[in-house]
């Protein structure tokens, strides 16, 4: 941490605020701790900002200070998601979904949340127990309410904790929403937060909202008739230790599967994740008991859901009979795939359909809808701007799927957020879709790079914590946005997108508008051999993170994956010399 006077002198003087009688014991100790030693690192990472809302939401560490996780920033934060309901809709009795997963104070966090909503004339609907997210954002739209919050940090690691702001369309906000509840959160006091609840207006929920939802995702089946010729597909099932340990095996047996196997170490809940060093979907690690208890059982496929089970990761055997994890990238594909080709055969498509992903997404996906006559949409990161487009297309074309490459798929509408108990349903379908053609998992993904073209992703994260990390991913994307490169990887770059600016540059440098529905700090670059590039900061993580896809034409069945595989690692690598990542 430089030793910047100014700020340490703005932190301390942030911090003295904490130390008034507002705030309870445990937390004025803390502050004054913080006060007291010499190294000012914690004070300034504590109180150098207020959380903000990012892709995620509010999210961040557990701890005392305005940049922390605690029960005065979360209460601060709902008194103003409180103002601003009760502005947005005059007169009218408001309700709210209030839920929480499996992190450490989550159900302290939900309770203070529904306690203070409910002060405020609000009345709550509040889950009993932990819930997954998508549940939480079926019960909104199912129950007419005008806003929900979700205390989860989704896959991020044990120390961290969020809260999940959600519209009446079950869709975390967007503006103007964040922008009107930030501006309300920021005129709050801890002494204008009302901590007393109505408990009158306080209603627990769970067992019959459980049913209703489990019931709607059955609304992402495609073709009964393959799970009930497959109804012994042999799945293993991990909840890493959090939402989905009820209701996905629930939701695999009412669509008809009979074979499903847990990993019980990790149906334990525990915000401590004790089996994983982080029980996020992305990491390999993540999935290591699933696929011993899969080896153990001899199953078709492992899958898993993390924390909040919005997100899923699958596990599959390639043709070696070894363990073969699919990405993020390639589950969207397969998903993509699947929805559109398999609707197609049973008449499902009447030509107003359209899939979405995000802009990082594999651009294999485009060219699965393009080549199958489906409208495909491009959004920012961040599954609320698909619920967006899902929005601003209702009553006029239909949604089938969407999705992004960190391991998230919704392939239904009756949620607006990722859904891993309706995807975990779907792909177990899909399985048995390809054992029924003679066929895995992973035979389906050669034959969907055979047909639509072979791609390889990578996401390269550059962690730069604190103040100090803030200021240098800021730095990073003024550099490049000052200096792009020209080409990567040996390859010159044709195409440069600024969602920033809103502008496309051509090699020639004519200059386009991109037709987004807001600006964000992405930036993205195309290469003459199909290379795509893009860099964005984290909303949610002190991060700045680089996508890299990379194309070979030369692929023409599974016989050639791995060579392409190894191929593009070796592009990937003198892509990142081109961006100094090395």
């Amino acid at each position: 941490m430089e030793n910047n006077a100014a700020l340490i002198a703005q932190c301390e003087e942030r911090a003295k605020q904490w130390l008034s009688p507002s705030f309870d014991e445990e937390t004025r100790k803390a502050v004054q701790a913080m006060l007291d030693n010499p190294d000012k690192t914690e004070l300034v990472d504590a109180f150098y900002r207020d959380l903000e809302f990012g892709t995620g939401g509010l999210r961040g560490i557990m701890g005392a200070g305005t940049n922390r996780m605690n029960k005065y920033i979360v209460g601060m934060a709902t008194q103003g998601f409180a103002n601003y309901i009760l502005k947005a809709f005059p007169g009218k009795q408001c309700s709210v979904v209030v839920g929480h997963d499996c992190r450490n104070n989550g159900r302290m966090f939900a309770e203070s949340v529904a306690d203070i909503f409910s002060a405020n004339g609000i009345k709550v609907y509040l889950f009993e127990s932990l819930r997954p997210t998508p549940e939480i954002s079926y019960a909104i739209r199912h129950l007419g309410c005008q806003a929900g919050v979700n205390v989860t940090a989704s896959h991020n690691p044990r120390e961290y904790n969020g809260y999940k702001a959600y519209w009446d369309d079950g869709a975390q906000v967007l503006r103007p929403h964040d922008v009107g509840i930030i501006e309300e959160v920021n005129k709050v006091t801890i002494d204008d937060v009302k901590f007393e609840g109505n408990k009158e207006l306080i209603i627990p929920i769970g067992g019959e909202m459980d049913w209703d939802y489990i019931q709607a995702v059955k609304q992402a089946m495609v073709d009964q008739d393959v799970i009930l010729r497959n109804k012994d597909l042999n799945i293993v099932y991990s909840p890493m230790h959090g939402t989905g340990r009820v209701i996905i095996p629930m939701a695999l047996r009412s669509w008809g599967f009979q074979n499903i196997h847990v990993v019980p170490e990790q149906m334990v809940i525990d915000g401590n994740f004790p089996t994983v060093v982080s029980p996020n979907p992305e990491n390999a690690e993540a999935m290591t008991l699933g696929m011993k208890l899969g080896t153990k059982l001899n199953a078709d496929l492992v899958i898993a859901s993390d924390p909040d089970a919005d997100r899923l990761a699958i596990v599959c055997r390639n043709n070696k009979g070894e363990w073969e994890i699919i990405n993020g990238n390639q589950t969207c594909m397969m998903f993509s795939w699947y929805i559109i080709a398999n609707k197609k055969k049973l008449g499902q498509l009447k030509g107003n359909e359209f899939i979405v992903k995000t802009i990082v997404t594999t651009e294999v996906i485009a060219e699965i809808a393009k080549k199958n006559e489906v409208e495909y949409m491009d959004c920012y990161t961040g599954f609320k701007w698909i619920a967006n487009e899902i929005r601003v297309n209702e009553g006029k074309k239909k949604y089938i799927g969407g999705g992004e490459e960190s391991f998230g798929f919704l392939p239904y509408d009756a949620v607006r957020d990722k859904d891993s108990p309706a995807a975990i349903c779907l792909i177990c379908e899909i399985a048995a879709w390809a054992k029924d053609n003679g066929k895995t998992l992973y035979d389906l993904l050669m034959d969907i790079y055979a047909e639509y073209g072979f791609s390889r992703e990578v996401t390269i994260n550059v962690v730069r914590p604190g103040k100090t990390g803030a200021d240098e991913i800021k730095q990073m994307m003024v550099d490049f946005r000052n200096n792009p490169p020209t080409d990567l990887g040996g390859s010159k770059i044709v195409l440069s997108k600024d969602f920033q600016l809103l502008t496309a540059t051509d090699a020639a440098g004519n200059v386009t508008k991109l037709d987004m529905p807001a600006t964000s700090n992405v930036l993205q670059w195309f290469c003459e051999d199909g290379t795509k590039v893009s860099v964005r900061p984290s909303g949610t993580e002190p991060k700045i993170k680089f996508y890299l896809e990379v194309k070979d034409p030369s692929f023409k069945s599974g016989a050639d994956y791995e060579r392409c595989m190894n191929a593009a690692a070796e592009k990937v690598e003198a892509i990142k010399k081109s961006l100094n990542l090395e």
